[in-house]
């Protein structure tokens, strides 16, 4: 027997922008579309009462991610990215708020449960605090780990590891061992492509007929 959805099968942006500028008013900093997707940004104190907006006024019921951002060359350099989804109209929505090494961003704790463990995860990576989280502690890193992996300017070497080696039957600490050679970033998308020739593509050019 087929079982019939409310929610739409293809979810489209249009007026999307429109209705939710309106509803946050003065907490909405930028809005776009952006790879298909709507991406709102807003003030970094806002961040609680405009999740909660969207979370009981807009339908979008579930935190399905978050995710961390480090731009070096900002004074604000990281971008705390939440990924929220409507159930009830299969829809995805990005909010980015900024933040720098002393500018804490508030807890979205108190709506979600699950944001415990992944602004955990930020804080490990990127040194993002969350004011107000009961819990912010590291989450990936070994005990004792100084620094935050994730940032671009993070050393690849005078670091130790911790694991477990089975060869020793027992947890070593050792050198960190990295195999990226460059540390060069362009902040482009992988799926676009980017607007120069990478090392050895001209080759390519040859082949063409």
């Amino acid at each position: 027997m087929a079982v019939l959805h409310s929610a739409p099968k293809f979810a489209s942006n249009e007026g999307v922008i429109d209705a939710l500028s309106a509803a946050l008013g003065s907490m909405l900093v930028a809005s776009r579309e952006e790879h298909g997707e709507v991406v709102l940004t807003i003030a970094r104190g806002e961040i609680e009462n405009a999740l909660r907006l969207l979370r009981d006024e807009h339908e979008y019921q579930s935190l399905m991610e978050m995710a961390g951002v480090d731009y070096p060359s900002r004074p604000e350099r990281f971008e705390v990215v939440y990924m929220l989804l409507s159930y009830t109209k299969n829809h995805r929505l990005l909010v980015k708020v900024n933040a720098a090494d002393n500018t804490p961003v508030p807890t979205v704790t108190t709506l979600w449960p699950n944001a415990g463990w992944l602004e955990r995860e930020v804080f490990d990576m990127y040194g993002v605090i969350f004011a107000g989280n009961p819990d912010l502690r590291r989450i990936l890193t070994d005990y004792g780990f100084e620094g935050h992996p994730f940032r671009k300017d993070f050393p690849l070497t005078g670091y130790q590891e911790l694991r477990y080696s089975e060869e020793d039957k027992r947890v070593v600490y050792e050198p960190v061992k990295l195999a990226q050679d460059l540390r060069q970033f362009d902040f482009m998308s992988p799926w676009e492509g980017a607007d120069y020739i990478l090392p050895g593509d001209e080759k390519a050019e040859g082949d063409k007929v």
